[in-house]
């Protein structure tokens, strides 16, 4: 039996996966053994999924086969993945060209997933393209690193984890920067949710969850793809009409008691990185953060000089102080992130959402992030919620709300760590 090559290779955050496919598939980049232009690919990327939606956009219908049975956009992204391995599969393809094929999935679906490669694998090479050292598939023998557009080849799985072991960065050492002034004290407890049940078109989408966030506490909220986190994100934000008429209480105010919901949102930091498509491509760092204190998308209001200095200290504290004119794009991903963060946590808010904050960094990225977070946990009063399914190390909620879907909606179970 001939043993098939399998190639490993990391991308570092330095590095555009989309430029080592092109190169790969039209033979710019060589890989040993293997003639790419002249194989037949299935290329597994979040281009081929865009590809996918845009055909179903311009001519209706289901471009891909779903074992629901429905339109690629009424999936949820991990869904959305199944159901395009699911397609290459019957593909007839030399190869397998894989990226990013864990991320935004739950830790069951990347099990099926792993399982359906590791079949593939037995009868066809595979290229994987990966961020995190913990998502490289168990069947490679080929370990690569894609740094800055080059491609460096190591002869050992051990030689590639020392590699990359030594390009790890470790957080600074500098004190949480202060906010100006102290929040005004709340009363009663941050979240609480007493037998909240949420629904949509009479599909149960969460039942009976009760939940209690109260100051300076650290929650991990983790649950599969469709279990209901963005739901509760949306309670609690206040955004989700579905909160009126329940035992739902936010900031000591039962919702639907006469609050704004920006009343709501004055005592929220929230993180996601889809705020960054919000902002200008010329907003610079330091407008970022100074943002914060006005939660505004720009900088409408000229800072007082107090709003300077603690940018400033901010800035420091990320080491970007010299970077701060530059527009934020300027910065790898990771660092942009920690500027968001930032400017989330620039009042020292009583809660402080981190929704997906790790997805799709490379692993120096990703402890960066942790290390922050961490930090921000045992230096601020700012209770913090941290939103993902994944496992991170360093990462030390005190508690955990774990939803468990069922077919009359996600109940949830609490960990205390």
């Amino acid at each position: 039996m001939i043993s098939l090559q399998h190639q490993g290779i990391y991308l570092t955050q330095a590095s555009d996966s989309n430029i080592l496919i092109e190169s790969l598939l039209t033979g710019k980049i060589l890989l040993e053994g293997l003639d790419l232009p002249s194989l037949q690919p299935a290329v597994f990327s979040d281009r081929t999924l865009k590809l996918f939606l845009e055909e179903e956009f311009l001519h209706g219908g289901a471009a891909v086969e779903s074992e629901y049975r429905r339109p690629l956009h009424h999936l949820s992204s991990g869904e959305q993945k199944r159901a395009l391995l699911n397609q290459l599969i019957f593909q007839k393809a030399d190869y397998f060209l894989l990226d990013e094929l864990y991320d935004h999935i739950d830790i069951a679906g990347q099990a099926a997933i792993c399982e359906t490669v590791c079949l593939i694998a037995q009868t066809k090479p595979v290229i994987q393209l990966l961020h995190r050292r913990k998502d490289a598939l168990p069947f490679l023998n080929q370990w690569f690193v894609f740094d800055e557009n080059q491609l460096i080849k190591f002869e050992s799985q051990d030689l590639w984890d020392q590699w990359l072991s030594s390009k790890e960065r470790k957080s600074n050492q500098l004190p949480l920067p202060q906010p100006i002034k102290p929040y005004p004290p709340l009363q009663g407890n941050l979240v609480e949710m007493k037998g909240v049940s949420v629904s949509y078109e009479e599909k149960p989408i969460v039942q009976n969850i009760e939940w209690t966030i109260k100051h300076g506490e650290f929650w991990q909220l983790v649950g599969p793809n469709g279990s209901g986190k963005s739901t509760l994100l949306s309670l609690i934000s206040g955004d989700n009409p579905k909160g009126y008429g329940q035992e739902l209480y936010l900031f000591g105010r039962k919702k639907g008691s006469g609050e704004t919901v920006w009343d709501i949102k004055k005592n929220i930091g929230y993180f996601n990185s889809s705020i960054i498509l919000h902002f200008s491509r010329l907003d610079s760092i330091e407008k970022m953060i100074v943002s914060g204190f006005n939660d505004s998308i720009g900088l409408y209001i000229v800072p007082s000089d107090q709003q300077l200095r603690l940018a400033g200290e901010w800035l420091h504290f990320l080491g970007l102080y010299e970077l701060r004119n530059k527009p934020i794009q300027f910065l790898p991903q990771a660092q942009q992130r920690m500027v968001l963060i930032a400017r989330a946590m620039v009042k020292h808010p009583p809660l402080l959402i981190l929704d997906e904050p790790t997805a799709s960094l490379d692993d120096a990225g990703a402890a960066l992030i942790i290390g922050m977070i961490q930090q921000i946990a045992r230096e601020s009063k700012s209770a913090i919620l941290y939103v993902s399914h994944s496992k991170e190390a360093g990462l030390a909620p005190s508690f955990i709300l774990n939803l468990i879907p069922s077919e009359s909606g996600s109940i949830g179970t609490i960990e205390v760590r």
